[in-house]
């Protein structure tokens, strides 16, 4: 008896988060449907039309819209911001800065800073040749 192998498939949920892309605003056959790791695979490596209009102009999920202000997916939640944008309205808000983006932004940084810290001093301890004299 002979197994076929079967293409693993997904949820448009997790194609869109794969594809960074808020599912709501993906063409209604890609919201109804599942996805395969193949077509996944396509879409990544050659994307439509619809999809290079996506990513350039929104709206974002949440963690896009994050990423592009550089801040954390909470920090948006505390800045109240709880819809998807578009990158024009990133834009906007970039230019706008209102306090609360420019403490998060600053919350951020710190947080990288010390991330990396935590990095160096792991692999300091990890090879002790390495150590600062």
């Amino acid at each position: 008896m002979t197994s076929r192998k079967t293409s693993q498939t997904m949820k448009p949920a997790t194609a869109a988060k794969k594809l960074s892309v808020y599912l709501e605003a993906t063409p209604a056959e890609f919201q109804e449907g599942v996805v395969s790791r193949d077509e996944l695979n396509a879409l990544q490596a050659d994307p439509p039309e619809w999809l290079q209009e996506l990513r350039r102009d929104g709206p974002h999920p949440r963690q896009v819209v994050a990423a592009r202000l550089g801040v954390s997916i909470g920090a948006l939640a505390r800045g109240g911001i709880t819809e998807p944008l578009t990158t024009e309205q990133i834009k906007a808000l970039k230019a706008e800065m209102p306090e609360w983006l420019e403490h998060e932004r600053a919350t951020q940084a710190e947080v990288r800073k010390e991330a990396a810290r935590q990095k160096e001093k792991a692999a300091q301890q990890a090879n002790p040749a390495q150590r600062r004299r």
